[in-house]
């Protein structure tokens, strides 16, 4: 099943086209990561996939439905680039609010919330009020609130900004065991060694789809090593065109 698809999706603000024509999909029990520079329109296409951004032309959809769908999204849970937290909570009031919002009963809350605390290693600061939290602790934070539903489709826009690489390991071998849940996950990075973990990947440099397929596909069509080395020449042969 393919929990997420665009079809020729394009946008533009104003004269700016931001989403040139862009198509992918992502299965089941895979994880896409959506990889450009800054600004190439990788957030963009994560709104528009989920409807929070009207296309121009072209369709997205998610868990077969046709975006935006209000319905489909109770399956799906998001992480933007902003931390959304209540300072004056402590770390598993939010933990238990946003999963209360997210249908969770109150033994599944418990259970999901202290497992991810624990994985992110927040559980010491369980009782801390988050406004003393430092802005890696508070991107760990968001990241278990997203993490304890489990939905069907995860969509992560740049999840581990701030995150030392040892507990990055530790969460990519967490986001491997829930795609194998056959749940689909889409994430965005700026980090190469992370894009080698996905099983597919897209590039996207100025509001185009560069590039799509397995790492190692990707490696091979640009003669490229590694990832970083695809992204570098990729970027190369944008400038060109």
């Amino acid at each position: 099943m393919r929990t997420a698809e665009m079809k020729q999706a394009f946008k533009k603000y104003g004269n700016q086209v931001v989403l040139d024509d862009i198509s992918f999909y992502l299965e089941s029990g895979k994880i896409l990561g959506l990889i450009g520079p800054s600004g190439a329109g990788k957030t963009t296409t994560i709104k528009a996939l989920l409807g929070m951004e009207q296309l121009d032309r072209g369709a997205s959809f998610v868990l077969g439905q046709k975006m935006p769908n209000r319905e489909v999204l109770a399956h799906v849970e998001y992480m933007g680039q902003e931390d959304a937290l209540y300072n004056e909570l402590t770390a598993a009031e939010n933990l238990r609010f946003f999963g209360t919002l997210m249908g969770l009963k109150h033994t599944q809350l418990e259970k999901a919330g202290d497992h991810y605390l624990e994985l992110l290693k927040l559980s010491d600061f369980k009782q801390t009020l988050v406004k003393n939290f430092s802005g890696g602790m508070k991107r760990r934070l968001t990241l278990a609130i997203t993490l304890q539903a489990e939905p069907q489709l995860l969509v992560l826009d740049e999840p581990t900004v701030g995150i030392d690489p040892a507990l990055r390991l530790e969460i990519w071998d967490q986001l491997r065991t829930i795609a194998q849940t056959d749940r689909g996950i889409l994430i965005t990075t700026h980090v190469m060694d992370e894009a080698e973990r996905c099983d597919l990947l897209g590039l996207i440099i100025g509001g185009k789809l560069f590039a799509f397929g397995t790492p190692a596909a990707l490696k091979n069509q640009f003669a490229a090593k590694t990832i970083e080395e695809v992204f570098l020449k990729a970027e190369v042969r944008s400038d060109a065109l």
